[in-house]
């Protein structure tokens, strides 16, 4: 069975388009082995998905692992099914460690050389000649950002990269970026992925997860007036809707939470769905249009994320989610 919600565009690039859902394989070659990533891919694929994330410094922080092992996974499975013209990669550079062992203090960082090398280094482990959507995956404010902008754009003009965009980056510094490819006459970011879902955390309380970067009212402005996507990582606050034993991290703890939540779960039970599905709906009639970037572990996992695109929200519904805070 396939769905047929809207498709999206990725920003102003046009050409590309994806389903209303982005598959993370951020665990696969890691913690979640190959024949269940496979699996799960195969099932993504076969119900119309052809839209996947990766990075190639996932997933470093695993013990025995140095970064790149899930591109590798990605790659061994387009390899084997023969279907990389079907699919949209994005993958991403700048936060892989240049220290075995080491973490995020010790990330490569944005310079040319190293966007030089290693959108090369992806492209063999994934072994394909191009992916889709190249992201900068965290700031480095130590670099020029006029570099890294011509470096990205380099990418493009050499063949080697369709869509750019930004990850975990501050929107003045997306808008400069883009106002310097503009004027060096480069290709420019044209999408931003960033953590949002629909409980809204403080902003004042830092995340337990390295890096992650909140998706802001300013966010939603920006990419709603300049036409950019926006792919929206940990919509599903990793199990916290649905499962006990997976806390809400302490940024949630503010009075908005419990009202939230008690919306979701209404909702969910008027409508026979579950939690998560009421989520990715809400997620999926967002304004400006946001594209969920969903991890699974299994394939039972995906397929009930993907019921979501059969759950309508009518408009009392969204408006009581919407007015609960």
């Amino acid at each position: 069975m396939t769905h047929t919600a809207q498709a999206a565009t990725l920003g102003h690039d046009t050409s590309i388009h994806v389903p209303p859902f982005c598959l993370g394989v951020l665990a696969f070659g890691t913690t979640t082995d190959e024949e269940t990533g496979f699996a799960v891919l195969d099932r993504y694929r076969e119900l119309g998905g052809t839209f996947v994330d990766t990075s190639n410094n996932y997933a470093f922080w695993i013990t025995g692992s140095q970064g790149g092992e899930s591109e590798e996974a990605l790659g061994r499975w387009l390899t084997s099914r023969g279907c990389r013209d079907e699919m949209v990669i994005a993958t991403k550079v700048g936060a892989r460690p240049t220290v075995p062992g080491a973490g995020l203090e010790s990330v490569e960082g944005l310079s040319a050389r190293v966007i030089e090398r290693e959108v090369e280094e992806s492209l063999r482990r994934l072994g394909t000649d191009r992916v889709d959507v190249y992201y900068a995956h965290v700031e480095d404010r130590s670099v020029p950002l006029e570099e890294t902008v011509a470096a990205f754009g380099a990418c493009v003009t050499r063949g080697l990269v369709r869509a750019v965009g930004a990850s975990n980056h501050r929107t003045w510094r997306v808008e400069r970026a883009r106002a310097l490819a503009a004027q060096a006459g480069v290709p420019g970011w044209s999408l931003i992925q960033q953590r949002y879902s629909y409980l809204q955390p403080r902003h004042d309380v830092p995340l337990p997860n390295g890096g992650h970067t909140l998706v802001t009212d300013e966010t939603l402005d920006y990419v709603r007036t300049e036409g950019l996507g926006l792919v929206a990582y940990t919509p599903l606050l990793m199990g916290s809707y649905v499962r006990e034993d997976v806390p809400l991290a302490e940024a949630y703890d503010h009075p908005g939470t419990p009202r939230r939540l008690a919306a979701v779960r209404e909702v969910a039970a008027e409508l026979g769905a579950t939690p998560n599905q009421v989520v990715l709906a809400w997620l999926l009639g967002h304004d400006p249009q946001v594209i969920p970037l969903v991890g699974v572990s299994s394939v039972a996992q995906l397929e009930e994320n993907f019921a979501a695109l059969d759950l309508e929200l009518d408009d009392e519904h969204r408006k009581r989610l919407d007015e609960a805070r």
